[in-house]
C-alpha cells in the first residue's frame, strides 16, 4: 500500500513563507502526476498546482508567481514553496499523486495525503 504524508503547515503572518512537504512511502514503482490542492474554510477543494513527470507545472491564477511546486524523485517527496502568503491562502492543503505500484502494469492509482493546515494572519 502507499501513503502520502504532508507536513510543514502552520500559522504565519501575511507576507510570510512556508514550505509544505509530501512524502510518499510504500510500494512505489514510479510517481507520475503530482498535485497540491487546498480547501479553504467553508469552501470546496481547489487545485493549487499540478505537474506531470516530464512536463511543466501549472498553477492556479491565484498563486502564480508566489507558489512553486517541486519534487525530489530520489526521496519520493513533493514540495510546495509558498511565499508572499495572504490571508486568503488559509486552507487545509492536500497533496495527491498518481502512482504506478508495479513495473509489470501501466495502471496508476491516485493517492491522497491527510492534509496540513495553513493559516495566514493579517
Amino acid at each position: 500500500q502507499v501513503q502520502l504524508v504532508e507536513s510543514g503547515g502552520g500559522l504565519v503572518q501575511s507576507g510570510g513563507s512556508l514550505r509544505l512537504s509530501c512524502v510518499a512511502s510504500g510500494t512505489i514503482f514510479r510517481i507520475n502526476t503530482v498535485a497540491w490542492y487546498r480547501q479553504p474554510p467553508g469552501k470546496e477543494r481547489e487545485l493549487v498546482a499540478i505537474g506531470i513527470a516530464s512536463d511543466s507545472t501549472n498553477y492556479a491564477d491565484s498563486v502564480k508567481g508566489r507558489f512553486t511546486m517541486s519534487r525530489d524523485s530520489a526521496k519520493n517527496t513533493i514540495y510546495l514553496q509558498m511565499s508572499s502568503l495572504k490571508p486568503e491562502d488559509t486552507a487545509v492543503y492536500y497533496c495527491s499523486a498518481d502512482i504506478r505500484i508495479s513495473s509489470s502494469s501501466w495502471e496508476e492509482f491516485t493517492f491522497w495525503g491527510q492534509g496540513t493546515q495553513v493559516t495566514v494572519s493579517s
